[in-house]
């Protein structure tokens, strides 16, 4: 047998899917094609090897939150004052580049195309990424590089630096693109007056974004903000220290290498107040969602599935927050930002919410992307314009791309409707979920059990921030010696919660530090012989005795270990599994005792004493539980027989659910195992 799982979502290549897909039966192939009602057969033998289960899929279960609810916002600013006219001036400039180079070979065209946009791009983005590419590509000219270079390398540096890539490869180039010209007089006035802008005084794109991370830094959250280029993330990074001066502020580029990068992010959760800024490079493969709440794209990517990478390294599984927040910033008569947010972002966000999932742009190597950033570069007038309605109409590029929208919709409809998961249902798997959780354990026991184990074997948890230390050193020696066996000794870090805080250890049901302390307490309790290190001799003990007001009348409760032989037999042959589990039985009332519900007995363990019972009294409570047991015998047979036909019941129900062949047969080893004896009396 052979399982095969991803996490990576639909990149949109239709033909290499289905292609995957008939790896499993060539037949399948046919899925993409044939009519909907000559599908069912197919679509049938597909369901049982294909389980799709997106986010919308997972159902929550008890109090917790698996996802957070993510809150998104637009903010906006404006290009006004001395920065306005540096942009009309660039706008103007560009426009001029492609226009000028019509009528020359295609090499021109393209290369004061790319010119053009890498110009409006950088200068999008910040004074100091305008700076680095006008002043970089300058240098450039003068020296008369770069003049033997073939279209084929211009084109695809250019799409590297300027574009974000397709969906199967996205750009993680994030230094400043060319804004190669021969024009090196007008160049140095460009750079001379971008590099006044430099400030919150002079750069209202900044000004923003420090007025909306005071707002999101007094709510409680921890921001990343991501843009596009080196010389911008250091700029933010620069000024955003001269503000937020109680905050530890980090930038993370490409500069780094993914070791540099990993270690830079877990040096900044050390700091309590922190704000990251990244370029896209820690847009994939660095999961933020342990230390960050907040992404803020301070540039708009040119391509949805870059803004929901972004956004998904702190909206994700293990998200400790409630909510997250999500900002986009834009320039609201920057028509370059226009052109993108109205015809590729937001309607990308308008099918996402009505799917449920992200659909991938379709663009065919950015070329739809490019004939609308082209529509941009040549319109006329209204640069300076600050009504939204000046980004409404780009014109043949954008109906084709709405067009395109629209084909790579109805698809992921259709696919959504194709591979559908319908043979197994929450509503019957949670009922089997809930079952396994009450037999083996879940969060809660797992802190009960550690915070009382803990206690009593005098080494007390000791809060510390928001999670635990466990102090090794002062447990039995026993403990210790097996403990330090796993790797575990000094003072732990310890935390219940997954994702763990920051320096923290995950404790979960099967950790070593759960096994060592139930091993050790579990020999303890029924080693007759042992007698505890310290001067309590009932610490542990498997019988009791307490007045309580959880009771109205005598109660007995015993907790009881089952076990029970199950046979699985098939056409290869049978085999023998054992099963285990414990019980609480309940008995209420004198003579004519009467049995509680396994759900009121298990309560009951958790009773609490009223007041203390002398030990004359005691005793002989438990004396008198411990004489009835032979009496009570069939009764805890009984038991046993109900069990062993439930878990038939449940093994049953499973495997015809996965269609899983063969027969199952279920016996109770007799006699039941007695653990524990507790005796409750009204208070």
């Amino acid at each position: 047998h052979m399982i095969l799982l991803t996490a990576t979502p639909h990149s949109g290549d239709e033909d290499a899917f289905f292609n995957l897909l008939g790896l499993l039966n060539p037949e399948f192939t046919q899925l993409k094609d044939i009519p909907q009602e000559s599908r069912s057969k197919l679509r049938e033998d597909l369901a049982r090897h294909f389980v799709q289960r997106r986010r919308p899929d997972i159902e929550e279960w008890q109090d917790n939150k698996v996802f957070p609810e993510r809150l998104t916002a637009e903010i906006t600013y404006e290009l006004s004052g001395a920065w306005g006219k540096l942009f009309r001036d660039v706008l103007d400039y560009a426009r001029e580049l492609v226009v000028r180079a019509e009528g020359q070979g295609l090499r021109e065209q393209r290369m004061n195309w790319w010119a053009a946009l890498a110009l409006l791009r950088c200068i999008s983005s910040s004074p100091a990424a305008a700076v680095n590419s006008l002043r970089t590509r300058l240098l450039g000219v003068q020296s008369e590089q770069g003049a033997d270079t073939d279209l084929e390398e211009i084109e695809r540096q250019a799409q590297e630096r300027v574009m974000d890539g397709t969906d199967d490869s996205l750009s993680t180039d994030d230094i400043e693109p060319a804004a190669c010209t021969e024009d090196s007089e007008l160049l140095n006035e460009l750079i001379a007056d971008a590099e006044k802008m430099a400030g919150k005084s002079n750069d209202p794109k900044l000004a923003k974004l420090i007025t909306h991370l005071d707002e999101l830094i007094k709510a409680g959250f921890q921001p990343v903000i991501f843009c596009r280029y080196i010389a911008t993330a250091h700029y933010l990074a620069e000024h955003l220290r001269a503000h937020f001066k109680q905050s530890t502020v980090k930038p993370v580029t490409g500069e780094f290498t993914p070791g540099e990068r990993e270690a830079a992010v877990e040096e900044l959760g050390e700091s309590e107040n922190r704000i990251l800024v990244a370029t896209d490079c820690l847009s994939e493969g660095v999961n933020l969602q342990n230390l960050f709440t907040a992404v803020v794209h301070y540039d708009l990517s040119w391509n949805p599935t870059r803004h929901e990478q972004r956004e998904g390294r702190v909206d994700r599984f293990g998200q400790k927050a409630r909510e997250v927040r999500t900002t986009m910033l834009y320039g609201q008569d920057n028509p370059v930002d226009g052109a993108v947010l109205q015809v590729i972002l937001r309607k990308a966000e308008s099918i996402r919410k009505e799917l449920g999932v992200l659909v991938p742009m379709p663009d065919d190597e950015g070329k739809l992307t490019q004939a609308l950033l082209n529509a941009v570069l040549l319109r006329k007038g209204g640069s300076a314009a600050k009504s939204t309605q000046q980004f409404l109409d780009f014109g043949q590029p954008a109906q084709e791309i709405e067009t395109a929208w629209q084909s790579a919709r109805d698809k992921a409809s259709k696919n959504r409707t194709l591979f559908a998961q319908r043979r197994l249902k929450p509503e019957d798997v949670l009922p089997e979920w809930q079952k396994t959780l009450a037999v083996l354990g879940g969060e809660a026991d797992v802190i009960r059990f550690i915070s009382r184990a803990a206690s009593k074997l005098g080494a007390p948890l000791e809060a510390w921030r928001n999670h635990w230390k466990l102090h090794v050193n002062h447990l039995p020696p026993t403990i210790r010696e097996r403990l330090e066996g796993e790797g575990l000794s000094g003072t732990m870090r310890i935390d219940f919660h997954q994702p763990p805080a920051p320096g923290a250890t995950f404790i979960h049901r099967t950790h070593p530090l759960v096994a060592c302390l139930a091993d050790y307490l579990l020999e303890r309790a029924l080693d007759t012989e042992a007698r505890p290190e310290s001067d309590e001799t009932d610490w542990i003990a498997r019988a009791g005795a307490i007045f309580t007001e959880a009771v109205s009348s005598r109660t007995t409760v015993l907790l009881l270990r089952l076990r029970h032989q199950l046979t699985v037999t098939r056409a290869t042959g049978s085999r023998l599994l054992l099963c285990e589990e414990t019980v609480a039985f309940a008995l209420s009332g004198g003579e004519n005792s009467i049995r509680l519900p396994e759900d009121q007995a298990r309560t009951l363990l958790d009773a609490q004493p009223a007041r203390n019972m002398p030990t004359a009294l005691r005793d002989r409570h438990i004396q008198q539980a411990i004489d009835a047991l032979p009496g009570w015998t069939p009764m805890l047979e009984e038991v046993a027989e109900e069990r062993a036909q439930q878990l038939l019941e449940d093994h049953r129900r499973v495997r015809e659910a996965s269609d899983a062949r063969g027969s199952y047969h279920v016996t109770p080893s007799l006699p039941v195992d007695v653990m524990g004896v507790f005796v409750l009396v009204p208070a």
